[in-house]
């Protein structure tokens, strides 16, 4: 499942980002309130953990602006600031969750299963592509294709999950690099060419198109 970060402290995001992809989210970081907003406007994220406290547009601005905009995604506060009043302002604004810092790994993943259950619960868990052939289920992370699952890794379900949620967008390598791997991995962007190989050997040559000079899509 996608995930969006706001969070400006990378001693927090850090370890944050690297247990969330761990467990096989595609996690995208922003650190400043205007860029997270930016991101976040896009729609394309169901789960977004957000941060009171942020540079140039604090959290809560950023939520009511979210909403305003119609978006759906479940929003998950993350701040040191723990005042009922700061709660009940963050759930009033549009909030589906509330966590404290600081904020144990276990507790925090816990807490963005129970929103993802509760989207499931909305229909939003079920994800088709290319003409309904391939389906994904973005709870349990598991994907299929003309009705049979294919065992896929948790990095292959996170690529495929980025392309699925933005059916035919094109995307470069060095996009799903960053979305999928994370701006801090050093290795060759060509091991995104590695990774749709994989998923199209377990699903079907077609799932995935690739064009030069534009990268690759799935089909709406």
């Amino acid at each position: 499942m996608r995930l969006l970060l706001i969070e400006d402290d990378p001693r927090i995001a850090g370890p944050t980002v690297a247990a969330l992809r761990e467990t096989g989210y595609a996690v995208t970081w922003r650190q400043t309130g205007p860029e997270g907003l930016e991101e976040a406007l896009l729609g394309e994220y169901p789960l977004i953990v957000l941060d009171v406290m942020l540079p140039g547009l604090d959290g809560f601005a950023v939520a009511q602006q979210v909403r305003a905009a119609g978006v759906g995604a479940a929003i998950l506060f993350l701040t040191a600031r723990g005042e009922l009043g700061d709660r009940v302002k963050g759930l009033d604004l549009g909030g589906d969750a509330y966590l404290v810092k600081p904020f144990a790994v276990p507790e925090l993943l816990a807490t963005l299963r129970a929103l993802s259950r509760r989207e499931r619960g909305q229909g939003a868990a079920r994800v088709t592509f290319a003409g309904g052939r391939g389906l994904l289920d973005t709870v349990a992370r598991t994907a299929s294709w003309e009705g049979q699952e294919a065992a896929v890794t948790a990095r292959e379900y996170a690529l495929l999950e980025t392309l699925a949620l933005a059916p035919d967008r094109w995307f470069t390598r060095e996009e799903l690099l960053d979305r999928v791997w994370g701006p801090d991995f050093g290795g060759e962007a060509r091991i995104v060419d590695v990774y749709v190989r994989y998923l199209r050997r377990k699903l079907a040559p077609e799932a995935i198109s690739s064009e030069r000079g534009r990268g690759y899509r799935v089909e709406r």
